[in-house]
């Protein structure tokens, strides 16, 4: 981050964002936009570094379809060789007289039904060593459809805030002719939010006692609780004499690399316990003079809301 040449005085510091101090040791922004920390990190070997359940847990669906065909795939095919090394004559049901391919075929098709425990009965291991052979895959296929069993119980059961961020925050008029930061949110799913607070941090880079430090501020909002999020929220940061962005221009925004680090965290009546999101924004991702456009209405006949979320971004250019 570059150089905040004034910071307000009034503004006070707040060192505990887990994030420490040293300007040196940083790189890049400190979130990144899925909420996620923008952290590598380093010293052990990747499989110590890696939980495989929390990265099934949190993998794309098609990746996680695609990983698990793969999986199917590739153990069978395995599985297959053994049985083609071992000799199809030891398969009975199979034609030891015909082309290789189709053999290593039959015998593929073999371990398939053995390993998902289908077994059709045209072919069977014949022989201790390709029985015991069966056997394995048997076992391996039993404990394998468990844990995938247990990973996609885990992905539907997973609580999540169903929370969409707007791609932008916006400096806009505010009452008393100020200004003051704006981001929007809103929930995406049929789920019930309730309780939901939320929390701004202001990051920055400040040159103190002659070295770069890592500075943040906490970000004092208009509402920070809300009793139902059914509908969109803005959170408002009035920018008053006592916030940490009192006085910034627009050029301030384009000159200082800052970021805005956005915590929510409110209570899932469906999974009857308390979820979280987050994101952030870089100042190259802040619109100077600008207001959000209402993203919700009343229905044709007039008896609900209507809360259109393809609006959730849309906002208009105010001269400040």
């Amino acid at each position: 981050m570059g150089l905040l040449k004034k910071i307000n005085t009034k503004a006070k510091a707040d060192f505990n964002t887990g994030f420490g101090t040293s300007a040196a040791s940083y790189g890049g922004r400190f979130v990144n936009k899925d909420g996620s920390a923008n952290i590598q990190k380093r010293g052990l070997s990747w499989f110590d570094r890696i939980s495989w359940y929390h990265t099934m847990l949190k993998m794309p669906r098609l990746k996680f379809i695609a990983v698990l065909f793969a999986f199917y795939t590739v153990v069978n095919f395995i599985f297959a060789s053994v049985y083609y090394l071992i000799g199809v004559r030891y398969l009975d049901g199979i034609d030891a007289s015909g082309p290789e391919w189709v053999k290593f075929g039959k015998a593929y098709f073999f371990s398939a039904q053995t390993f998902t425990t289908v077994g059709y009965g045209h072919i069977s291991p014949n022989g201790f060593l390709t029985s015991a052979v069966a056997a394995t895959e048997a076992l391996v296929g039993l404990l394998s459809f468990a844990i995938a069993t247990g990973l996609f119980f885990g992905r539907f059961s997973r609580p999540r805030a169903y929370l969409k961020f707007s791609h932008n925050a916006l400096i806009s008029p505010y009452r008393n002719n100020q200004k003051a930061l704006m981001l929007r949110m809103a929930p995406h799913k049929n789920t019930q939010l309730t309780d939901a607070q939320a929390k701004i941090t202001l990051g920055m880079i400040l040159e103190e006692n002659g070295q770069m430090v890592n500075k943040f501020y906490s970000l004092d909002l208009e509402l920070s609780e809300v009793n139902s999020l059914t509908l969109s929220w803005t959170l408002v940061h009035p920018i008053t004499e006592n916030s940490p962005l009192f006085g910034f221009t627009s050029d301030d925004f384009k000159s200082i690399d800052g970021e805005l680090i956005v915590y929510v965290k409110s209570f899932d009546d469906m999974y009857s316990t308390t979820v979280s999101a987050s994101t952030s924004y870089t100042f190259d991702e802040i619109v100077y003079g600008a207001k959000f456009e209402m993203m919700y209405s009343d229905s044709e006949d007039d008896s609900r809301t209507v809360l259109h979320l393809s609006k959730l971004n849309s906002f208009k250019e105010i001269p400040l």
